[in-house]
């Protein structure tokens, strides 16, 4: 990771779960980090964290609603004013609502849609333009994906969800390609945990306590710190490998 230190990374949903461990552990391999969330105060506080930590990178927190694309093309002109511009990508803002296909509000079909595919793809794209007006020729974007990218299961809860990650799965491809067509040495991958215990399940299941608790309590389910280290894996990759994406599941998980 030596090569990213001080370089600026871009980190979507940094305020809780799995965007805050990345967040932080990029901190602390000396990395600038622009963590960002509709909840700042929780990247403030861990901005704090990793300074009395005595982490050698920084952590900026920034608000932004990432439904709103107004709001992330002003934060990448805030970047590019104040930092220069991105170097790293990390698409891992997510969510899901328990919203079948026979049965769901349009409304919540179209959040998920909003946050998991337009905002990754709207991010993705100002960072590369980012990236290619400063001639940054090694940069990174990643998507945080999901092995729901990857099959579905047999739950209505999260079939439409699925159908966001298996869009994710293909845009990262699609992303690989077009980067070497524009003959750029930035890399593309996606990285698809299966159970993590985060805040996922609960928002998931807000309704429905119990049903939430049971979701880690089958097996060992994989840490937030699991998937942080497997970005950190993927960005010390030597320049000429390209990861295309990680499956990890926790060694229990059947699906």
């Amino acid at each position: 990771m030596d090569r990213w230190r001080g370089r600026v990374a871009l980190v979507t949903g940094a305020s809780v779960g799995i965007g805050a461990a990345i967040a932080k552990e990029l901190v602390r391999c000396g990395m600038k980090v622009v963590g960002c969330a509709r909840d700042v105060e929780k990247i403030q506080n861990l901005a704090a964290e990793c300074q009395s930590a005595g982490h050698s990178g920084v952590l900026v927190p920034f608000e932004c609603d990432l439904n709103n694309e107004e709001e992330i093309l002003s934060m990448f002109a805030a970047i590019k004013d104040q930092h220069k511009g991105v170097d790293v990508c990390i698409n891992n803002a997510g969510l899901a609502h328990p919203e079948s296909l026979l049965h769901g509000q349009t409304s919540g079909w179209k959040n998920m849609l909003d946050v998991n595919v337009l905002a990754l793809c709207i991010c993705s794209r100002e960072a590369y333009q980012s990236m290619k007006e400063r001639n940054v020729d090694d940069g990174h974007i990643i998507n945080l994906n999901s092995m729901s990218g990857h099959r579905v299961v047999h739950s209505t809860d999260v079939h439409f969800y699925s159908s966001t990650k298996f869009a994710v799965t293909a845009l990262t491809e699609g992303l690989r390609q077009e980067l070497r067509e524009a003959n750029t040495h930035i890399r593309a991958t996606c990285i698809s945990p299966g159970v993590v215990e985060t805040e996922f399940a609960p928002r998931l299941y807000s309704q429905n306590a119990d049903k939430a608790a049971a979701s880690y309590t089958k097996f060992k389910a994989l840490e937030a710190i699991d998937v942080a280290n497997s970005v950190t894996y993927v960005l010390s990759a030597p320049p000429h490998v390209q990861i295309g994406d990680i499956q990890m599941r926790p060694v229990e998980q059947v699906l």
